[in-house]
């Protein structure tokens, strides 16, 4: 009897893991939540073929680093550090992110961009329109 009890529970352990072990296709989309605040890295783009990225010259030296905050509620504030005494200033407005493209619109711009890599602790986007790369870190 208690070998049966193994046996079936060994039987439905197995069964569990194949149905929980599906090949569905995401088409490449990323499961990381886009949600969080990223503060601006690097900039740049490709050349020959190459990613060439540099320190984001829009960091003001001695400040902090300006950032985009991405929310739940889908607003998006971008922080932007800067004068003599590194005062904030944030613009507000709204993201969308449909698959692996991010559409961020401040006021009456918006610009769409593929995500080019999201995980825990970076944000990478490309401008689908001027072909920038913009990394951010968490």
């Amino acid at each position: 009897m208690k070998t049966k009890r193994i046996l079936l529970g060994l039987l439905l352990s197995i069964g569990l893991f194949t149905v929980s072990c599906s090949s569905d296709d995401n088409e490449g989309e990323t499961i990381v939540p886009i949600q969080g605040k990223y503060n601006l890295s690097q900039t740049g783009t490709i050349v020959d073929g190459k990613e060439v990225l540099v320190n984001a010259p829009q960091n003001q030296s001695g400040c902090k680093q300006d950032y985009l905050d991405l929310r739940l509620s889908n607003a998006a504030v971008i922080g932007d550090y800067n004068g003599s005494n590194c005062a904030l200033v944030e613009t507000t407005g709204t993201y969308v992110r449909s698959h692996n493209d991010l559409t961020l619109t401040i006021g009456n711009l918006s610009t769409t961009s593929d995500i080019m890599n999201l995980t825990n602790k970076e944000l990478k986007i490309k401008d689908k329109t001027t072909g920038v790369i913009t990394v951010y870190t968490r």
